[in-house]
This record gives structure tokens, C-alpha cells and sequence, in this order.
């Protein structure tokens, strides 16, 4: 899809609460995982085309100036399996980033 079709790459994304603020070291955190990310897979749109998951994904293919980037779209958008949790809570296997 064409990466400037991405509503999301112009709003606040990652810093929507009240105590989370851009900060030098939440920057390079994301930029190391913008870094890392590989774009051999998808970004995820829900059925609306609003963005899932992928704005690492999205922001390294901005920063390498690609117009397009792999993507999927629900038809329908699956129910969350979460829903306004703390992250450190979810069940994921620690990795290191």
C-alpha cells in the first residue's frame, strides 16, 4: 500500500498519555526498534484500513523514502484478545530488545 495512505504517520502515536512524554531515550528506544524491524512482513489494517500493527515497520520505510510497504487487511477486524491493560502484564516470553 502507499505509505502516504497511512492516516496514522501525521498523528500522535506512540506519546498519548498524560506521563508519556518524547523523551531523548524513549526516542532511541524506538529507533532501535525501527532499526531492527524487518520489512519482509506486513503491516496489519483493520477492516476500517486504521493501523493495527506495523509503525515501526511504517517508520523505517518512510526513513529509507519508500512510497509503498507491505500490508494486510482484516475483513472483519478480529476482537482484541486485550483491552486496556499495562503492558508489562500481557503474556509475552521476555526477549531482549
Amino acid at each position: 500500500m502507499l505509505i502516504s495512505d497511512i492516516a496514522e504517520i501525521d498523528e500522535l502515536w506512540w506519546y498519548r498519555g498524560d506521563n508519556d512524554i518524547p523523551t531523548p531515550r524513549s526516542i532511541a528506544d524506538h529507533m532501535r526498534l525501527v532499526e531492527q524491524t524487518d520489512l519482509q512482513w506486513p503491516i496489519i489494517l483493520c477492516a476500517e484500513g486504521r493501523l493495527m500493527d506495523g509503525m515501526h515497520r511504517v517508520v523505517k520505510a518512510l526513513k529509507e523514502g519508500r512510497e509503498k510497504i507491505l500490508a494486510v487487511r482484516f475483513q472483519p477486524t478480529p476482537e482484541p484478545d486485550f483491552v486496556n491493560v499495562n503492558v508489562d502484564t500481557l503474556p509475552y516470553p521476555d526477549e531482549e530488545v
